[in-house]
């Protein structure tokens, strides 16, 4: 067994736990959420396009509201916010921008910016709505899962919800056709202990060739 001595975001890993019961008078402000939702957006994406939105749901009657769309569960109403993560389908259009920061931030080339955004504006373009469905859909869960590990890091709580009911909530929140709820993420700080939960072995999940 190693005995290598575990780093932060290790130790984080294993201490972030699904947390329903939040602290109704603990508040975050719009700047600690900005900082969260940076940290969160290092995530990887395919080619880089970042095809997650969010929309964070503070106001205390959205969040009311909201709690009925999520079939009731409390923390919807009793975490400081809500971060609805979405999907883009339209995420190849923000190819350019995306690549004239690199740009301007001096890492990249602008010859190799533009034929990196030529490339993607023709691979994504040509692909059916439903492929972009499939990227954006997995791209939203790394970013959710590094806005978890950054929330722990900063001692707060999370608990990541799916069950919610999604075409009322697009209704209600005016999205664009290109845009999807996929998961809402309550923050906040716990005022309960975690359910117990365990996880299945290496042996049971992995096959070594």
């Amino acid at each position: 067994m190693s005995t290598t001595t575990k780093s932060a975001v290790i130790e984080n890993m294993y201490a972030r736990k699904s947390i329903r019961k939040y602290d109704s008078e603990y508040k975050l402000t719009k700047e600690e959420i900005s900082e969260l939702l940076t940290d969160a957006m290092t995530a990887p994406s395919s080619s880089n396009q970042q095809p997650w939105r969010f929309i964070v749901i503070t106001d205390e009657q959205k969040k009311k509201e909201l709690r009925t769309m999520a079939f009731n569960q409390e923390q919807v109403e009793t975490a400081p916010a809500i971060i609805a993560v979405l999907g883009d389908t339209d995420f190849h259009k923000n190819a350019r921008k995306i690549h004239q920061l690199s740009v301007d931030a001096g890492v990249m080339d602008p010859e190799v910016a533009e034929k990196l955004t030529e490339n993607a504006e023709t691979l994504y373009s040509g692909i059916p709505v439903a492929a972009r469905h499939s990227v954006a859909m997995y791209d939203a869960g790394l970013v959710s899962m590094q806005l978890l590990l950054a929330a722990k890091d900063r001692g707060l709580d999370t608990v990541v919800m799916g069950g919610f009911n999604k075409d009322e909530f697009a209704k209600s929140y005016n999205l664009p056709e290109n845009e999807f709820p996929i998961v809402l993420i309550a923050i906040g700080k716990g005022t309960g202990p975690a359910r117990g939960t365990s996880r299945l072995s290496v042996e049971d999940v992995v096959r070594f060739v």
